[in-house]
């Protein structure tokens, strides 16, 4: 498999069209996700996105906090996302390698980091080490929003999965092994998800009271909270 098929392959425009759906549930899904986040938050946050994409859940949100930060490893997601969110002065796009930051590389502590639409399993990443590097970044009583599908939601993501294929994003899926929250598609792309009790068992080892809900059927967030 490519080193990382979303820089590589499924960026830019083609990203953007796979949020382009004509599938219902998963519009409800995508909306669902992003009002979780945006109902708790109270305008004032200083908040990160890790794995931002084009921007997409960066100017849903942008209206309900003070400033929003974007990093994204893909150059060409970064220049086709300036442009998604020209004209949103509170929102910013930063090209950086999710799997190497460090606390020290913005100068302001985060209140809110997200890292959403399965991005903790997107972006490959060992679960309970950078889950604490997340939390490193925020601030005391700050909050870490993680997110990934429901099982209940296994067939309506087969179907988007589907679609995608259908518009050439994606190569055919291989159904001997597709199953199990995982898609294999014959070029190379697999998307592999946490389980609720997957997310539990990574907040637990997170140190820091956490709680996992899951939305609407749709999906499961994971809620890590730093204490005071």
């Amino acid at each position: 498999m490519m080193k990382n098929y979303y820089s590589q392959n499924l960026n830019a425009k083609r990203l953007y069209e796979v949020y382009q759906t004509r599938c219902p549930e998963v519009k409800a899904y995508l909306e669902s996700e992003i009002s979780f986040v945006r109902d708790r938050l109270r305008g004032t946050e200083y908040v990160l996105e890790l794995g931002a994409g084009y921007g997409r859940i960066m100017k849903e949100l942008a209206p309900f906090c003070s400033f929003i930060y974007g990093i994204e490893i893909s150059e060409d997601n970064a220049i086709f996302g300036q442009e998604y969110l020209q004209g949103i002065s509170n929102a910013f796009m930063v090209i950086m390698d999710a799997h190497s930051i460090k606390p020290d590389a913005f100068d302001a502590g985060f209140n809110t980091v997200l890292c959403m639409q399965n991005a903790l399993s997107s972006m490959k990443v060992e679960p309970f080490s950078y889950v604490k590097k997340i939390m490193s970044m925020l601030c005391p009583g700050g909050k870490a929003f993680i997110s990934t599908y429901s099982p209940l939601f296994w067939p309506h993501r087969l179907a988007w999965f589907q679609e995608q294929v259908e518009k050439g994003l994606l190569g055919e899926i291989d159904t001997e092994l597709t199953k199990d929250g995982t898609i294999v598609c014959k070029d190379g792309f697999k998307s592999t998800s946490h389980s609720p009790e997957q997310l539990s068992e990574i907040g637990i080892a997170s140190g820091y009271p956490y709680e996992v809900q899951e939305v609407d059927g749709s999906c499961v967030f994971l809620v890590i909270t730093k204490e005071q």
